[in-house]
């Protein structure tokens, strides 16, 4: 029977964006699992957890509103960190195919800026 070997280009393009604590929590577990295919995005108010992160692309935002100490379990502070950086989220998001937001709902970034972050995927054409 014949082998079939598909081009890697024709793979999806699939990004994990982890949002807030328990988003980039997410994202390092699965960094230290070695998941392959895969391009991991850490996103957060909190300058700290961006900086022990393992995760190649990092996006600190909010950086005027929260000066880097987090969403102080507000939501809105979280959302409002994200509208703040939207140009550097539509910058990372641009070419997938899939985007999978990981965040866990109850602090401030997360439940703030998860929605933010699907949206502008969603404004792309991007499944999410």
């Amino acid at each position: 029977m014949a082998k079939i070997n598909p081009k890697i280009e024709t793979f999806a393009r699939i990004k994990v964006i982890g949002v807030g604590n328990s988003g980039v929590n997410a994202i390092n577990h699965m960094l230290q699992s070695k998941v392959k295919n895969v391009e991991f995005i850490a996103l957060d108010t909190d300058a700290q957890k961006l900086h022990y992160s393992p995760a190649s692309k990092k996006i600190h935002i909010g950086k005027n509103l929260t000066r880097g100490l987090g969403g102080g379990m507000n939501p809105e502070i979280g959302r409002q960190a994200a509208e703040e950086t939207r140009e550097a989220i539509q910058e990372i998001v641009k070419g997938a195919d899939m985007i999978f937001v990981a965040c866990g709902f109850g602090g401030g970034t997360a439940t703030g800026a998860g929605p933010v972050v699907a949206k502008i995927a969603k404004e792309q054409g991007i499944l999410t």
